[in-house]
């Protein structure tokens, strides 16, 4: 089937072919230079040997003649030679020479694009404006994640994306280098608005995360004694994302009925579900993944939401024989003012429940199960909600005991049973628990908050934000790791400390100190960025799926845009992994296997750890799309694998 792995990682070639101001292409080896006519271009001058040549040139060098370093280009401050990638992801994919040589600079503007002449840039910086990256008269790009600019320290060469993906190479090593600080510096102030001195990193990331600020000082120890026996590293990942003798099969593929898939509700028993705006496809889950056409549970007219939008969210409940649906008020708004509860036995629509908190009606913009196991929970009646500034547990049991069904004239109201309503700031976005129901939750400034699942009032650990949102996160099972999606990248996140007593915890249990471990970051290289579609943005990054203890999640997957990505979990956390070095920074992992779809993908998880066979390294992966569901099987049997 089609797992892709990317070609931009070809090493830069000065035999490449380039292209000229003019557009045309050529090859170097086909260049030609002549030199300009003149009056005595007739005029013939005796031939000159090599020898004699050799001879000048060594006196010409003995001089020292200070016409600058014979590796760096003359009278050019910045000097590079600029890269175009074409050929996408293809086997005809190559560099190709735009610019033999160009320069760079950091300036400020308060626009791009437009007359340049009209523009205020400075190099100096000022209050005004935000930084660009520009490279001759070709390129001028705001700097920001979005570039997805990847660092390649052996070859002093950096990738990045601006409508195309393209490559700088610079002739020395601190010129490289140079360019990295300024790169990473300017990124900083345009994301926080201040300075990238030392003091204001400080006053972000706080002391306790110096590891975030500075990489390099950070103590890694955590990522390895995370792992043990079967899973240790060996310090030799190959490039690849999973083991040479594991390949992607493409089990099943079948439209959706009625299409326009809005969620998938993967159930760890006999079912699973898509959900659309007219009702819930019921599929059957298999070893080999989801697929025949089951019930297909259409919703009456007068079970229709408000606004008539699809429904969003889908929590399966009690057993998996009931399925809360939440749709957002108005299209674009995603919270709620209340839910219903489908009970799938039955095919109906028994309840709409409202979100009511001291006779007030109230909103939220996500909810979740209790714990990363109670969807399999027969007796379950209590599920955690979440909006902007209030984390909560809600209770469907009625406090006087009465079964409340449609049959009320009004809707009935949950219980609100514990939580805490914040002061304003936190701007909540996603949360997940763990199998102990202890909660993590994403917020809109990208920090990471654990709450203890004995109290939502005061998280136990905050980590700061890298300046990206957090638009959905998971955790795993035992707590040790979790995974914050934003748009251009994931982060990965080991929650495990020392205490003082020498007990290894968790940032659930206890305040985590001054010794955190620096987090990893999973990112598409630039040419799968630009690859990956119009919505190439990533969401819904999750941990294979585990509910029992002892046993280790093994892969985590995200879409974005057209791709399903896949990573090794254990060859992310193996700090000896090659793709971490000759890198500044924070780690970053661009090694994962890429399924490729027809259209925009809605959501990709591995179904439950129970459906993963004898000879598959992990269960079946999910992925919808909005008109058909496809399950995918990881082999351990050796094929060929595709590597357009």
């Amino acid at each position: 089937m089609g797992a892709s792995h990317s070609r931009e990682g070809l090493e830069l070639s000065d035999e490449s072919d380039y292209e000229d101001d003019e557009g045309s292409t050529r090859t170097e080896s086909e260049e030609q230079y002549e030199d300009a006519a003149d009056d005595h271009a007739s005029i013939s001058t005796p031939p000159v040997s090599n020898k004699t040549l050799d001879e000048l040139d060594s006196k010409l060098k003995a001089l020292k003649l200070k016409y600058g370093s014979p590796e760096t280009p003359m009278n050019l401050r910045n000097a590079v030679k600029l890269y175009l990638h074409v050929g996408g992801n293809t086997p005809k994919a190559k560099w190709i020479i735009s610019q033999k040589l160009t320069y760079y600079e950091f300036v400020k503007t308060l626009q791009i694009g437009g007359d340049d002449d009209d523009d205020y840039e400075s190099s100096s910086g000022g209050d005004e404006g935000f930084w660009v990256l520009k490279v001759g008269k070709k390129i001028k790009v705001r700097v920001s994640t979005d570039m997805q600019l990847k660092m390649f320290g052996d070859q002093r060469r950096v990738d990045f994306v601006d409508n195309g993906v393209w490559a700088l190479k610079f002739f020395v090593d601190d010129e490289y280098r140079n360019f990295i600080t300024k790169f990473q510096d300017c990124l900083f102030e345009n994301v926080y608005g201040m300075d990238a001195t030392e003091a204001n990193k400080v006053k972000i990331y706080g002391k306790e995360f110096i590891g975030w600020l500075k990489p390099e000082k950070s103590d890694d120890a955590m990522w390895e004694d995370a792992d043990s026996g079967v899973w240790k590293g060996s310090g030799k990942s190959p490039m690849t994302p999973v083991r040479d003798s594991q390949d992607l099969l493409e089990e099943f593929e079948e439209a959706a009925t009625g299409g326009g898939i809005q969620s998938l509700a993967l159930g760890a028993l006999d079912n699973s579900f898509l959900v659309n705006d007219s009702g819930v496809q019921v599929v059957k889950n298999f070893s080999h993944g989801i697929h025949g056409k089951g019930v297909y549970v259409k919703f009456d007219e007068k079970d229709k939401w408000s606004g008539g939008s699809a429904p969003k969210k889908a929590l399966l409940m009690r057993g998996e024989t009931n399925m809360m649906l939440m749709s957002p008020l108005k299209e674009g708004k995603p919270r709620s003012t209340g839910l219903h509860q489908l009970d799938i036995e039955t095919g109906k629509v028994v309840t709409e429940w409202k979100f009511e908190k001291d006779g007030t009606d109230i909103t939220m913009k996500d909810i979740t199960n209790d714990t990363k196991g109670s969807q399999l929970d027969p007796s379950e009646s209590t599920f955690l909600g979440l909006d902007d500034n209030r984390l909560c547990q809600w209770d469907m049991r009625d406090k006087k005991g009465i079964v409340q069904t449609l049959a009320n004239t009004s809707s009935p109201v949950l219980n609100w049973t514990q939580g805490h309503q914040f002061s304003r700031g936190t701007n909540f976005q996603c949360f997940a628990t763990t199998g102990d129901g202890s909660i993590v939750v994403g917020s809109l400034d990208g920090k990471i908050r654990l709450y203890s699942k004995t109290s939502m009032r005061q998280a136990k650990t905050a980590f700061p934000g890298l300046g990206s949102p957090i638009t959905h996160v998971d955790v795993t099972y035992d707590g040790k790791w979790i995974l914050g999606t934003t748009d251009t990248y994931l982060i990965l996140i080991c929650t495990l400390f020392t205490d003082k007593d020498g007990k290894t915890k968790t940032g659930f249990t206890g305040r985590m100190g001054n010794k955190i471990p620096a987090p990893r970051l999973l990112k598409l290289t630039p040419v799968d960025a630009h690859m990956a579609g119009e919505n190439n943005k990533f969401h819904g990054g999750h941990f294979s799926w585990v509910t029992e203890s002892g046993k280790q999640e093994r892969h985590l997957v995200a879409a974005v845009g057209k791709f399903s990505v896949i990573w090794n979990f254990q060859q992310v956390k193996d700090s000896a992994h090659r793709c971490y070095q000759n890198q500044q920074g924070l780690k970053s992992c661009y090694c994962y296997k890429i399924v490729p779809k027809d259209e925009s993908i809605i959501e990709s998880r591995f179904m439950h750890d129970k459906y993963a066979v004898s000879d598959s390294p992990e269960a079946p992966l999910v992925v919808a799309t909005p008109m058909k569901v496809t399950s995918i099987s990881m082999s351990g049997k050796k094929r060929g694998l595709g590597t357009s």
